[in-house]
Protein backbone atom coordinates (compact mmCIF):
# COMPACT_ATOMS: atom_id res chain seq x y z
CA UNK A 1 0.00 0.00 0.00
CA UNK A 2 1.33 3.42 -0.86
CA UNK A 3 1.57 6.40 1.45
CA UNK A 4 -1.57 7.80 -0.22
CA UNK A 5 -3.51 4.75 0.91
CA UNK A 6 -3.70 3.39 -2.64
CA UNK A 7 -3.38 -0.35 -3.06
CA UNK A 8 -1.81 -2.25 -5.93
CA UNK A 9 -2.89 -5.65 -7.21
CA UNK A 10 -0.10 -7.52 -5.42
CA UNK A 11 -1.13 -5.99 -2.10
CA UNK A 12 -4.76 -6.81 -2.87
CA UNK A 13 -3.80 -10.40 -3.55
CA UNK A 14 -1.92 -10.57 -0.24
CA UNK A 15 -5.05 -9.35 1.57
CA UNK A 16 -7.28 -11.78 -0.33
CA UNK A 17 -4.99 -14.71 0.44
CA UNK A 18 -4.96 -13.83 4.13
CA UNK A 19 -8.75 -13.59 4.21
CA UNK A 20 -9.15 -16.93 2.45
CA UNK A 21 -7.81 -18.47 5.65
CA UNK A 22 -10.46 -16.83 7.81
CA UNK A 23 -13.88 -18.12 8.75
CA UNK A 24 -16.64 -17.63 6.16
CA UNK A 25 -18.68 -16.21 9.05
CA UNK A 26 -16.40 -13.17 9.30
CA UNK A 27 -14.86 -12.84 5.81
CA UNK A 28 -16.74 -12.26 2.56
CA UNK A 29 -13.64 -13.52 0.72
CA UNK A 30 -13.67 -16.79 2.66
CA UNK A 31 -17.44 -17.05 2.13
CA UNK A 32 -16.93 -16.78 -1.63
CA UNK A 33 -14.31 -19.53 -1.49
CA UNK A 34 -16.58 -21.78 0.57
CA UNK A 35 -19.21 -21.62 -2.18
CA UNK A 36 -16.80 -22.98 -4.79
CA UNK A 37 -15.20 -21.95 -8.05
CA UNK A 38 -18.46 -21.89 -10.04
CA UNK A 39 -19.91 -19.34 -7.61
CA UNK A 40 -16.75 -17.23 -7.71
CA UNK A 41 -16.77 -17.29 -11.52
CA UNK A 42 -20.45 -16.32 -11.57
CA UNK A 43 -19.74 -13.36 -9.27
CA UNK A 44 -16.87 -12.30 -11.54
CA UNK A 45 -19.21 -12.42 -14.53
CA UNK A 46 -21.80 -10.32 -12.70
CA UNK A 47 -19.17 -7.74 -11.82
CA UNK A 48 -17.91 -7.67 -15.41
CA UNK A 49 -21.45 -6.97 -16.62
CA UNK A 50 -21.92 -4.22 -14.03
CA UNK A 51 -18.62 -2.68 -15.12
CA UNK A 52 -19.73 -2.65 -18.75
CA UNK A 53 -23.04 -1.04 -17.81
CA UNK A 54 -21.25 1.61 -15.77
CA UNK A 55 -18.88 2.29 -18.66
CA UNK A 56 -21.66 3.04 -21.10
CA UNK A 57 -24.34 4.64 -18.95
CA UNK A 58 -23.00 5.87 -15.62
CA UNK A 59 -20.53 8.42 -14.31
CA UNK A 60 -16.82 7.95 -13.59
CA UNK A 61 -17.41 7.31 -9.88
CA UNK A 62 -19.76 4.42 -10.67
CA UNK A 63 -17.32 2.99 -13.21
CA UNK A 64 -14.48 3.26 -10.70
CA UNK A 65 -16.55 1.44 -8.07
CA UNK A 66 -17.57 -1.33 -10.46
CA UNK A 67 -14.03 -1.73 -11.81
CA UNK A 68 -12.82 -2.09 -8.23
CA UNK A 69 -15.39 -4.82 -7.59
CA UNK A 70 -14.32 -6.54 -10.80
CA UNK A 71 -10.64 -6.49 -9.89
CA UNK A 72 -11.40 -7.76 -6.38
CA UNK A 73 -13.45 -10.70 -7.66
CA UNK A 74 -10.83 -11.50 -10.32
CA UNK A 75 -8.17 -11.49 -7.60
CA UNK A 76 -10.26 -13.89 -5.51
CA UNK A 77 -10.69 -16.23 -8.47
CA UNK A 78 -6.98 -16.17 -9.31
CA UNK A 79 -5.98 -16.66 -5.67
CA UNK A 80 -8.27 -19.63 -5.20
CA UNK A 81 -6.83 -21.17 -8.36
CA UNK A 82 -3.30 -20.51 -7.10
CA UNK A 83 -2.39 -18.05 -9.85
CA UNK A 84 -0.18 -15.22 -8.71
CA UNK A 85 -0.53 -11.63 -9.91
CA UNK A 86 3.14 -11.90 -10.93
CA UNK A 87 2.10 -14.58 -13.45
CA UNK A 88 -0.43 -12.17 -14.95
CA UNK A 89 2.19 -9.41 -15.06
CA UNK A 90 4.62 -11.75 -16.83
CA UNK A 91 2.00 -12.68 -19.42
CA UNK A 92 1.18 -9.02 -20.01
CA UNK A 93 4.89 -8.26 -20.42
CA UNK A 94 5.21 -11.07 -22.95
CA UNK A 95 2.22 -9.77 -24.89
CA UNK A 96 3.34 -6.16 -24.92
CA UNK A 97 6.70 -7.12 -26.39
CA UNK A 98 4.95 -7.07 -29.78
CA UNK A 99 2.03 -5.27 -31.36
CA UNK A 100 -1.42 -6.26 -30.16
CA UNK A 101 -2.43 -7.37 -33.64
CA UNK A 102 0.62 -9.63 -33.98
CA UNK A 103 0.04 -11.03 -30.49
CA UNK A 104 -3.59 -11.89 -31.30
CA UNK A 105 -2.50 -13.65 -34.53
CA UNK A 106 0.03 -15.73 -32.57
CA UNK A 107 -2.70 -17.04 -30.25
CA UNK A 108 -4.66 -18.49 -33.17
CA UNK A 109 -1.83 -20.71 -34.37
Amino acid sequence: MSSSGAIDLRALQDIVRARLGESPDVSYTAKLQSKGMAHIAKKLGEEATETVIAAVSQDDAALTAEASDLLYHLTVLLSVRGIDIADIEAELARRTAQSGLDEKKSRRS
